[in-house]
């Protein structure tokens, strides 16, 4: 293993240790006054167990529940609650299972009781109830995420599908309190745009919605073009929404482990939200300006997207770290890797990729083209076959991605 492949396991290694969100829902919920009536707890993301178990410390006790996650994201039973896994990016029968379920439990409540409501990145699809089909719903959603639309413009349009986004599970629980404690993966930390905001008034203008539906011609039914122009909550007086992470946190204890290593390190931006093929072969461009016979570290997150044109394997950080292979070949002491938080990047094990300056070198040695390959929307196996994934498994977190662009010196000839 190189210098530059150890530096990048420690940067994110530490950086998504630090995102875990055990400490924050404790420190968040250690204060909460339970009041005299129910306490009920709803999860939903995907790592929406680890968010419940760490909630399931704090408190005394819970008088029911329910904690919905993705696929192989569970541990086990926690005390009072039911464990659902739903399907993730696509809605999916066990979601709409889930949710019902959640909705069940929440129905009827006082203004004496409470809900924690744990939220993080994933709710979009593993919480959902809709009017609409599960079929039709699930094709909105394949034609939202192959399109190139930016997570606000699929949230704009998912939520207003749906009977529990934009702020409608909030006033589902009413008369009751909602306590809703958040890790984000918004950029800008928008309430209305984590997991859709299921318990946060929506701030699109009128008409938002099927400005999205125009802008990338989506298909939609009638009755969904109906569903599209439904009101949303105007209030929720009964919320109190409470972030206790984001991507700002991730990046910056990313940037805080390259400076430890001896990087002259730049913290360039935490709203990155362009394609995920042009961040990459920007930030290798960036990272050669900056070289200068010292270490340089520079750091970035958000959330890019795809922009489907073939029938490959891979996701947004793998495509974004290939893309920044040719930029780099034949650049020594050159590395850009790029991870997701949670542990997935797009339908994949892998969390993310790594590529230096021998990557693009390498592929052509095995007869593999890049432009091709990103064509082909198929950056996994590139990157499987020169040792370029990364794999950390599900990590418990979810804060967005985080990338990063190194030189060093000392791999340098």
């Amino acid at each position: 293993m190189t210098l530059l492949r150890r530096h990048a396991e420690i940067i994110y290694n530490e950086a998504i240790r630090q995102a875990l969100p055990d400490v924050a829902v404790e420190q968040a919920l250690r204060s909460f006054d339970r009041g005299g009536g129910r306490l009920l707890l709803v999860a939903a993301g995907k790592a929406a167990w680890q968010m419940a178990a760490a909630a399931c410390r704090v408190l005394p006790r819970v008088d029911g529940g329910a904690v919905v996650t993705k696929y192989g994201h569970s541990r086990g039973p926690l005390p009072g609650l039911e464990i659902f896994e739903a399907g993730h990016p696509v809605v999916d029968r066990a979601s709409f299972a889930a949710t019902a379920r959640a909705l069940e439990l929440v129905r009827g409540l006082r203004a004496c009781d409470t809900v924690i409501f744990l939220l993080l990145g994933g709710g979009s699809a593993l919480f959902e109830q809709s009017d609409l089909p599960l079929a039709e719903l699930q094709d909105i959603s394949a034609q939202l995420l192959a399109c190139g639309a930016s997570i606000q413009e699929i949230n704009c349009v998912r939520k207003r599908l749906s009977n529990v986004k934009g702020g409608r599970f909030g006033l589902a629980c009413a008369p009751a309190r909602v306590v809703s404690v958040i890790l984000s993966d918004v950029l800008g930390d928008r309430l209305d745009s984590i997991a859709s905001g299921p318990a946060a008034v929506d701030t699109a203008p009128a008409g938002a919605a099927l400005e999205v539906v125009r802008r990338w011609g989506l298909r939609l039914s009638p009755r969904a073009l109906a569903l599209l122009e439904r009101p949303l909550p105007g209030q929720l007086p009964n919320v109190e929404n409470h972030i206790c992470g984001s991507v700002a946190q991730l990046c910056r204890t990313a940037a805080d482990a390259c400076a430890r290593l001896g990087y002259r390190t730049a913290l360039l931006s935490t709203q990155v939200d362009c394609e995920a093929r042009l961040a990459g072969a920007e930030l290798a461009r960036r990272l050669l300006a900056e070289r200068a016979g010292a270490p340089v570290a520079l750091v970035q997150g958000g959330e890019t997207v795809v922009r489907l044109t073939g029938g490959g394997l891979g996701g947004r950080n793998q495509e974004l770290a290939l893309a920044a292979a040719p930029v780099l070949a034949g650049a020594a002491g050159t590395a850009v890797f790029s991870v997701g938080s949670d542990g997935t990047d797009g339908p994949t094990d892998a969390a993310g990729g790594f590529v230096d300056g021998t990557t693009q070198p390498r592929l052509q040695a095995l007869g593999v083209s890049i432009p091709r390959v990103l064509a082909q929307n198929d950056s996994y196996h590139a990157l499987q076959r020169v040792g370029g994934l990364i794999v950390t498994g599900p990590t418990g977190t979810n804060v967005n991605d985080l990338t990063v662009a190194l030189y060093n010196p000392a791999e340098e000839p």
